[in-house]
C-alpha cells in the first residue's frame, strides 16, 4: 500500500515536470516571435503616417522648441477629439455614434502619443501620430 502511494506521486510529479519542460520550451519561440514583430512594426510605422510639423525646423533649437509645443497642444488638447470627431461625423452625415467611439480612441491616442512628445522633446526624433486611428475594417 505505501509503495504504490509512493509510485502514484512520483508518476504525479513526473509527469508535471514533463509537462513544464514542454511549456518552457514553446515559451521561448514566442517571445522572440513576438519581440520581432514588435521591432518590425517599429521600423514601418513612421512610414505609415505623415510627419510631424515641427520636424521642418533647420536647427536643433527649432525643432525641440517645436517637438515641446506640438507635444503639449496635444496633451492638453486631445480630450477635444472626443467632441470634435462626433461633429465631423455628423457634419459628414455618418453615424454620430460611431464618431463618439472614434473620438475616444483618437482622443486617447493624441493625448498619450503628446505625452510621448512632451516627455521627448529634447531628442528630435518624430513619433507621427495617426490622423485617423480606423478600427471599423472599413
Amino acid at each position: 500500500m505505501l509503495v504504490d502511494s509512493a509510485k502514484f506521486w512520483q508518476n504525479k510529479f513526473s509527469r508535471q515536470r514533463d509537462i513544464q519542460g514542454f511549456k518552457n520550451q514553446g515559451g521561448k519561440a514566442m517571445k522572440k516571435i513576438i519581440s520581432l514583430a514588435i521591432v518590425f512594426a517599429m521600423f514601418l510605422a513612421p512610414l505609415a503616417f505623415a510627419a510631424s510639423p515641427w520636424t521642418e525646423g533647420k536647427t536643433y533649437g527649432e525643432k525641440a522648441v517645436g517637438k515641446l509645443g506640438y507635444g503639449l497642444t496635444n496633451t492638453v488638447l486631445g480630450w477635444t477629439k472626443i467632441i470634435s470627431t462626433p461633429n465631423d461625423y455628423s457634419s459628414a452625415g455618418k453615424n454620430v455614434w460611431q464618431g463618439v467611439g472614434q473620438g475616444l480612441i483618437d482622443a486617447g491616442v493624441t493625448t498619450v502619443l503628446g505625452a510621448v512628445h512632451l516627455v521627448t522633446f529634447p531628442i528630435p526624433a518624430d513619433i507621427p501620430i495617426p490622423s485617423d486611428v480606423n478600427l471599423s475594417g472599413k
